[in-house]
């Protein structure tokens, strides 16, 4: 407040739906002695469950973004959801302001593992995301994306190679043990031209060994 001695503070709460908030809450204090009032404090109140996310896709607000998980979408929208919350504080933020507060859309949308694969793929398949999904790659930016990065390529690698050679992905899934994100994203490409289900074990053992060396 120093540096801004003009600036004009709001106080405000944002609500959630739990349950606990949907019966009405006291929304201001007043402290006084006799007919003198010394403290008054109010603040806006807000329901974030009663604005519906989609509506705020374009507002160029770091905190909009992060609280986009907490607003109403359709059960099917929540990826979107989650993938516009990180995509727009990534524009939004600086590298080190990311980092921080991105952790706090992974709290409140409570990502699960699997919705961290499907995000992911969400993300790189997305033009406006790319930076984002190579920031994530290079900076590893939390073990469970890292995991959900690999773990998801690699499933959607083997459903691709056993729809193309009609096996049972199980059967496809060990021959990537042991290799990157990148890697399995290498192998993705090169799949498409093998004749048989060997050269592509070729390939992934070439890429193994390539790590070691």
């Amino acid at each position: 407040m120093e540096a801004h001695p003009h600036a004009l503070v709001m106080p405000t709460v944002l609500f959630t739906d739990r349950t606990k908030w949907r019966k009405d809450v006291v929304r201001k204090l007043e402290t006084r002695l006799n007919d003198r009032l010394f403290l008054h404090f109010e603040y806006l109140f807000f329901k974030l469950f009663d604005f519906n996310a989609r509506d705020y896709y374009d507002i160029n607000n770091p905190v909009v973004k992060i609280l986009l998980p907490k607003m109403n979408y359709k059960k099917d929208e929540r990826i979107e959801v989650i993938r516009q919350a990180y995509s727009g504080l990534f524009q939004l933020a600086s590298s080190g302001l990311f980092d921080k507060y991105v952790d706090f859309i992974d709290v409140y949308a409570e990502v699960s593992e699997q919705e961290q694969e499907n995000l992911y793929h969400e993300i790189i398949q997305h033009k406006e995301t790319v930076m984002l999904a190579q920031y994530i790659r290079d900076k590893g930016m939390q073990q469970g994306m890292q995991q959900g990065m690999q773990q998801g390529t690699m499933k959607l690698l083997s459903r691709q190679i056993a729809r193309r050679f009609q096996i049972s992905p199980d059967s496809v899934h060990p021959m990537f043990a042991g290799l990157t994100t990148d890697q399995l994203e290498e192998l993705g490409e090169q799949f498409v031209d093998a004749e048989s289900l060997d050269e592509i074990r070729g390939w992934a053992e070439e890429k193994r060994l390539s790590r070691i060396q």
